[in-house]
């Protein structure tokens, strides 16, 4: 939704990204504007369950008054869920009473330490700490492991018919072909570890987080700035496009998306050119791009 740092730009609004899970949608961080970023996106704000703020930089949390009285404005009735670093209470508070409107809904806050985890449905968040400004998280959303896969072929050679019986054993029951019983292990592979994405927040090159993400799927990282500039972005508690990518090759990632692009750069593509001689699989993200993440096993 946000791929720009600190102010918004016509190219770039400032820090907000959605993940839709096999369950629910959430939210990482909420920039000013982020409702009107959904409705010129494929997804709907109304379908947010939780949301998460990685720390008290205006440009990571300024959208939540206009999202909440946006769902307000559209019907929401079901409870709306945030986390976020010591001090999220009274933004929310904030975001509950300074627009002087009667909500309609429940909104449940909880404020997150390091190691802390959020479960959801099929889902965990965990909190790590960054390194920005005091009480700055990351976070870790891995999903819960997966079956192994099932094999048809198999099953035929074992005298399974298809149909029900295929839709039991993927279930984990039992079938009688004949004489003899054929249990799922016989036709399902190994069990499958779920999808893993990591998103940094705001931070200097962080090894506690490249830890934590170790093998994720998808690394969404700031890089502000581009190796030029690396003292100014480190004094802020910023990473380069180049530390962002050294980040993501010790975690073992996938995949890299560089986002928070400092407004200096009309053009980004000299950030995306020095993560890829780091990391080759880095990629520069617009606004409202919608990647779908699926597993390789």
């Amino acid at each position: 939704m946000g791929t720009g740092g600190s102010v918004p730009t016509p190219a770039r609004n400032t820090s907000a990204v959605a993940i839709r899970t096999a369950q629910d949608m959430l939210l990482f961080d909420c920039g000013e504007g982020t409702q009107r970023q959904f409705m010129l996106s494929a997804f709907s704000f109304m379908k947010l369950e939780k949301i998460f703020i990685s720390h008290l930089h205006g440009d990571h949390f300024l959208g939540l008054m206009g999202l909440v009285q946006s769902m307000n404005f559209s019907g929401r009735d079901r409870p709306l869920e945030i986390f976020g670093p010591r001090g999220i209470a009274e933004i929310v508070h904030a975001t509950i009473t300074l627009g002087r409107f009667e909500l309609a809904f429940d909104i449940f806050w909880r404020e997150l330490k390091d190691g802390e985890v959020v479960e959801g449905d099929g889902y965990s968040v965990k909190a790590v700490e960054a390194l920005h400004i005091p009480n700055s998280l990351s976070f870790i959303l891995e999903e819960d492991g997966r079956k192994g896969r099932f094999d048809p072929e198999t099953a035929r050679k074992l005298g399974v018919k298809e149909g029900p019986d295929f839709s039991r054993l993927q279930r984990g029951m039992d079938v009688i072909v004949g004489d003899r019983k054929v249990s799922p292990k016989d036709v399902m592979g190994p069990p499958r570890p779920g999808l893993k994405l990591a998103y940094s927040g705001d931070t200097l090159p962080n090894e506690r987080f490249a830890e934590h993400a170790k093998g994720c799927d998808v690394m969404i990282h700031e890089s502000t700035t581009d190796s030029s500039l690396a003292k100014k972005a480190n004094d802020y508690g910023h990473s380069t496009a180049a530390q962002a990518a050294e980040i993501a090759l010790k975690a073992e990632a996938k995949a890299l998306y560089l986002v928070h692009i400092s407004g200096r750069y009309s053009d980004a593509t000299p950030l995306l050119e020095e993560a890829k001689r780091t990391f080759v699989n880095s990629f520069l993200p617009d606004d409202l791009e919608l990647v779908k993440v699926v597993s390789s096993d």
